[in-house]
């Protein structure tokens, strides 16, 4: 029975969705395309009709998670204008976030995973990065762009890193207390 082009599209979109969820749950070699493929409600033969490789399908999906992490918050500074940093932090240092790796940010989950992976799956988060960036910036004070840029770059390394280390260890308390401090080194209201 053939697929109409709608279908191949939600197809194609489930897996992308999937694999997002899975590769942050597990690293990308914890999972298998047939459990992607499952995970979307498709045969494993179905992804052969979207993607060429795994590293294919991972590419799209980093790109596809950080464009929404992007999209969110750029609804969050468009709403919440000088106070959407505090917004953002607050969200992201959350025991919630902590808590679900499969639906956070990817640089938390993957970061040493993206580090080992070829030009398409880092090209893809390099450019999420940018975007990132491009909507944390302005947020910052500062005399020029690079400035800006530099404090958004700081700030989104110490997000990253506080959520790496509250995921790492075993007492729950020190991982609220990393989660707490770095929340609290943040310029997280404007000057």
């Amino acid at each position: 029975m053939k697929v109409t082009k709608e279908e191949a599209a939600r197809h194609r979109a489930a897996l992308i969705e999937a694999a997002g969820r899975l590769f942050r749950e597990r690293g990308f070699e914890g999972v298998s395309l047939a459990e992607i493929s499952k995970a979307a409600g498709l045969t494993h033969g179905a992804f052969y009709g979207h993607f060429t490789s795994k590293e294919d399908l991972a590419a799209q999906a980093c790109g596809q998670v950080l464009d929404n992490v992007a999209a969110n918050w750029r609804r969050v500074c468009e709403a919440e204008g000088p106070r959407a940093l505090g917004t953002i932090a607050s969200a992201y240092l959350s025991s919630r976030h902590r808590d679900n790796p499969g639906e956070g940010c990817p640089f938390a989950t993957l970061g040493q995973d993206i580090a080992r992976q070829e030009a398409p799956v880092r090209g893809a988060v390099t450019r999420g990065l940018r975007g990132i960036l491009a909507i944390l910036g302005p947020l910052f004070p500062g005399k020029t762009e690079a400035a800006r840029k530099q404090k958004a770059l700081a700030a989104y390394a110490s997000l990253v890193g506080a959520m790496v280390l509250a995921r790492s260890v075993e007492d729950p308390h020190l991982s609220e207390e990393i989660l707490r401090s770095v929340a609290a080194s943040l310029p997280l209201s404007p000057e």
